[in-house]
């Protein structure tokens, strides 16, 4: 098993439902196990902004799945919540990453881990400060909380 950190978020239609029947979908997959999910944070879209806020949030899971495997259930669950990927930064039903999967680094065509955007977005490091502000990124070797206090001054 794999402790795996993926972002969910959504800001079309009833935001509540799709985070929560994800986290559903997630929850009765016999490969995945719910550890812990952070609060949900209401947030400003970046990128395209001209569209309403998001509500984002993080679960922590193990997982029998490779990365890959993981991925693709992601992919599934954000298309059976009517997902649509007419255009990057858009407005969406359902939107989940992995940030992390274990402390393995991924590159390939399909896949990055960890995710390379999250030292930028607000909307991932203030859940994920709540459920492991210790963890160290593998790759900037910076502390979660660390990542975030960065953000929250070069914000102000």
């Amino acid at each position: 098993m794999k402790k795996s950190y993926i972002s969910i978020g959504s800001n079309l239609g009833d935001r509540t439902y799709f985070i929560n029947t994800a986290i559903n979908y997630l929850t009765a997959s016999k490969n995945i196990t719910i550890l812990r999910q952070s609060s949900i944070y209401e947030t400003e879209p970046e990128g395209k902004i001209d569209q309403p806020k998001f509500l984002n949030c993080i679960v922590e899971l193990e997982t029998k799945y490779t990365s890959i495997e993981l991925l693709h259930k992601l992919q599934e669950i954000e298309n059976k919540l009517g997902r649509v990927r007419a255009e990057r930064w858009g407005p969406r039903t359902l939107d989940m990453d992995i940030l992390f999967y274990g402390n393995e680094i991924v590159d390939c065509e399909k896949l990055t881990i960890p995710h390379p955007l999250i030292a930028e977005r607000r909307f991932v490091l203030e859940p994920l400060s709540e459920l492991i502000p210790d963890f160290e990124h593998p790759i900037s070797h910076k502390k979660i909380s660390e990542l975030k206090n960065y953000l929250m001054v070069e914000q102000l």
